[in-house]
Order: C-alpha cells, then sequence, then structure tokens
C-alpha cells in the first residue's frame, strides 16, 4: 500500500511538472519577439511578454482548409479563471490568479524592482528574470522559465540587435543586419539549425520583405518558432 502511494504521487508529480510547458516564440513579421506561449491542461496557450506579463489566454484554432495555417487571435477559454482579490498584495490584486488548474503567483512588493509584480509561478514552473547587475539591455527580462534559458543580445553587441532574443536554451537565433539587402535587416536569418530567407528589393514588386524559404511554423527543440 505504501509503495502504491509512493508510485501514485510520483506519477501526479510528472504529470504536475508535464502540465506547463514553454511551447511556442512569435516574431511578427519576422523581427523582434512578440511574445511566448505557455501550454497548459485543456489545450489553452498562456501568452506572455518578454519582461514577465500576462497578454491573453485561449484555444487556438486550425484551419480546416491549411493544416499549417492558425488564427493569430486565441478563441476564448471558457473554462474557470480566477483573479486575485482585495485582499491580496497590492501588486497582484486584480491580476489573474488561475486558468483552469494553472494556479498564477507574481513577485511581491519587497521583491528587487525588476521582478515586482511579475510573474512568478505558472503552475509548477518558476519565473526568474536579469537584474540591475546585467547589461542594461536584459534587465526585466524573463530569464529563466523553468530549466529553460532566455538570452538576449546585449548593449555590446551591434545597435540593430540589441534586446533581441538571442537564444533559447540551446537553439540559437541569428538576424540580418545592416549588411544585408534593406528589406531584410532585422529580420530572422536561422533559428538553430533551419535558415530563413526572404524576398529583396531586388525581387520582383509586392513580394519584397515577405518569406521566401523556411516554414512559418517552426518546431525546434519541441518548441514551435512562429514567422507571422
Amino acid at each position: 500500500m505504501t509503495r502504491f502511494c509512493f508510485s501514485l504521487s510520483l506519477l501526479f508529480l510528472v504529470l504536475l511538472a508535464r502540465g506547463q510547458e514553454l511551447s511556442q516564440v512569435t516574431f511578427p513579421g519576422g523581427t523582434r519577439l512578440s511574445y511566448l506561449s505557455l501550454l497548459t491542461d485543456y489545450e489553452v496557450l498562456i501568452r506572455l511578454s518578454d519582461d514577465g506579463k500576462v497578454l491573453e489566454w485561449g484555444i487556438e484554432m486550425q484551419s480546416f482548409r491549411n493544416n499549417n495555417y492558425y488564427a493569430p487571435k486565441l478563441q476564448p477559454y471558457v473554462g474557470r479563471v480566477d483573479y486575485y482579490g482585495p485582499e491580496s498584495d497590492s501588486v497582484s490584486r486584480g491580476k489573474v490568479r488561475s486558468i483552469g488548474s494553472s494556479v498564477i503567483t507574481y513577485y511581491g512588493a519587497y521583491e528587487t524592482e525588476e521582478k515586482i509584480g511579475k510573474l512568478k509561478t505558472i503552475g509548477s514552473l518558476i519565473f526568474d528574470y536579469y537584474t540591475k547587475y546585467d547589461d542594461k539591455a536584459l534587465r526585466g527580462k524573463i530569464r529563466f522559465i523553468g530549466n529553460i534559458t532566455l538570452d538576449y543580445y546585449s548593449s555590446f553587441d551591434n545597435p540593430d540587435l540589441t534586446g533581441k532574443l538571442k537564444a533559447i536554451g540551446s537553439t540559437e537565433i541569428t538576424y540580418y543586419s545592416i549588411f544585408d539587402d534593406k528589406q531584410l535587416m532585422g529580420k530572422i536569418k536561422s533559428i538553430g539549425p533551419v535558415s530563413y530567407s526572404w524576398y529583396t528589393s531586388l525581387d520582383r514588386y509586392g513580394y519584397s520583405g515577405g518569406l521566401k524559404s523556411g516554414l512559418l511554423r517552426q518546431n525546434i527543440g519541441n518548441i514551435t518558432y512562429i514567422i507571422q
């Protein structure tokens, strides 16, 4: 009986740990990061800014005609959503407290300036942030989501790249620079082993700046990178 209870508890912890995970990273126009998305139970996506704010949540809808197209706007989640009430810490008051079974907490007023009021946990995932001791271009941005590290281009890098997402875990992200065609500058060049090419100013009118090769949705290291 004791062994059964232990096994059941272990299974619960495994399921809990897998209940929330970084699922998507979205770049509008293939340039600067727009938001990070966590996948929770009931297929609910929670979209977050790179500085630890909840932007929206809901269900992603796939096109019936195109398997690789999903509507950018999430469909509303009709399950239970709770908010922190007037009895809560002043920095948490009014913020979303839970979405389905995913409980959300925030760093309190006693924390360092870069953390106050920002996401602390979603379910079992713990968030941490770059602080005042880090490069100024990184301060206040998410540093860890669980055991996944997020890195950004610093103020010592090319000024056109400063603050942009540089890597998620071991997956590096590179961008076209000022030395490339003007229509390419700032657009994603590669994500991990996957390269992206774009139509240039020399291409046919109306195509310039559009994605030429590389999928709009690409799964790399169990995370879907989306070019919108």
